[in-house]
């Protein structure tokens, strides 16, 4: 075994052969098999009870799913990773296997629209909620009890791109015993690590930068080690095997990923390892343009706002710029014209819901991701009816600026 390289890039790069995989490949191959055999029954068994390493069955996992938890968990600098079959998986069998009815939760309340309608579901589960402004950590401090588990939150929210006010809320979680979650997917482990803030958990979709080619699903969650899970209550003892910093993840594991099933295919797997060998060049080309198009957009005289944290209008800007190594690849822009009238005339920008992918994506808001919530909560997260969320590719510089030149010409 080599000396993995410091750079991120590089390690990234090199993982998969520096662990040595089978027949001397570059990259991990492909396993899809569901089942596992031993040659006795007391090696099954040992497996079984995780007293020897070793896969049982496809739904907990499977070695090349297992290779990219280990890559992940490098980006990280974490104890241990869990994939999942999306970004939503991981939140929500996180978060069934870690609370119980009577627990509160405390969270950001510029979230992801289906982690903020999986709240609900979590309120008719028997947990309470809170929702409030992260980017102000007093708000989170108000709103925390005795009975507060957990607090979550978006490295940047999506759409607004709202900066939390992550290291000051990771002081508090860390004085208080309280598992902190930190959601990094618009982020990246290019441009931020949470484990600086003290986060406790990190969660990513790996569908987004990760993987970056807009073909595989995929999400992980993974323990930075820094929370003491002999002080949480909810640990089964079934789990309160080995160290005690594995507890937390071997019950998200077992209770999360096995119980609920949520599992990610080994095919997802293999492509999401294969894109995160460029991560970083993607990334840092995507923030580059999105931060050239943010700012042809503030100065357009059809638009009435943009929102972008590379801008000196934003009011996190200054908080961006010490925690990211680039303001990310996300923005949104409000146009005095209807959205639809100026996606319509964008040529090379793709209509599309996804984001984090090599090209340039573009959606009206509040007609489509936001639709289900309303009016009323929309206006209460400040999403403007005519926002329009644009997620910035790879394209050359260029070629994407003359688009959006030429539908604004048009309006």
């Amino acid at each position: 075994m080599q000396v993995m390289p410091h750079d991120i890039s590089t390690r990234i790069l090199h993982a998969d052969r520096l662990a040595a995989p089978e027949h001397g490949a570059t990259h991990k191959p492909l396993h899809i098999a569901t089942g596992y055999g031993y040659e006795t029954a007391e090696e099954l068994t040992a497996v079984f009870q995780g007293e020897k390493a070793g896969h049982v069955y496809g739904r907990q996992g499977n070695p090349t799913t297992q290779a990219l938890e280990a890559k992940i968990s490098m980006m990280e600098d974490a104890v241990g990773t869990v994939c999942f079959a999306t970004g939503m998986a991981a939140i929500t069998g996180t978060m069934f296997a870690l609370l119980r009815a009577g627990d509160h939760v405390v969270a950001s309340q510029f979230l992801f629209g289906n982690t903020a309608s999986y709240f609900k579901t979590l309120q008719l589960l028997g947990c309470e909620v809170t929702l409030v402004d992260a980017t102000d950590a007093a708000n989170i401090a108000a709103a925390l009890r005795p009975t507060t588990r957990m607090v979550f939150v978006e490295t940047i929210a999506n759409p607004r791109t709202q900066v939390a006010d992550l290291a000051a809320i990771g002081r508090q979680c860390k004085d208080l015993g309280i598992v902190y979650v930190v959601d990094s997917t618009l982020t990246s482990p290019a441009t931020f690590k949470p484990k600086d803030v003290h986060a406790s958990l990190i969660v990513h979709s790996l569908s987004k930068a990760i993987c970056g080619h807009g073909n595989a699903l995929g999400g992980s969650i993974s323990d930075t080690g820094l929370y003491d899970w002999t002080k949480y209550p909810n640990i089964l003892p079934a789990y309160k095997k080995d160290a005690a910093a594995k507890w937390g993840l071997l019950q998200v594991r077992k209770k999360g990923l096995r119980d609920l099933g949520g599992t990610l295919s080994s095919e997802h797997g293999h492509r999401i390892a294969a894109g995160a060998e460029t991560m970083t060049l993607r990334v840092e080309r995507a923030c580059s343009n999105a931060l050239a198009l943010a700012r042809w957009l503030e100065a357009e005289p059809k638009v009435a706002r943009v929102h972008y944290p590379g801008l000196a209008s934003h009011p996190q800007h200054e908080r961006a710029g010490k925690l990211f190594k680039g303001f990310g690849s996300l923005l949104a822009f409000e146009p005095k014209a209807d959205p639809f009238d100026v996606l319509n005339r964008l040529k090379l920008v793709i209509k599309s819901s996804h984001l984090g992918d090599n090209r340039t994506l573009a959606l009206p808001v509040a007609r489509t991701i936001f639709w289900e919530m309303g009016e009323e909560q929309r206006q209460s997260m400040d999403i403007a009816e005519s926002l329009i969320r644009v997620s910035v590719g790879i394209e050359a510089e260029a070629d994407l600026l003359d688009d959006f030149k030429q539908a604004f010409a048009q309006l």
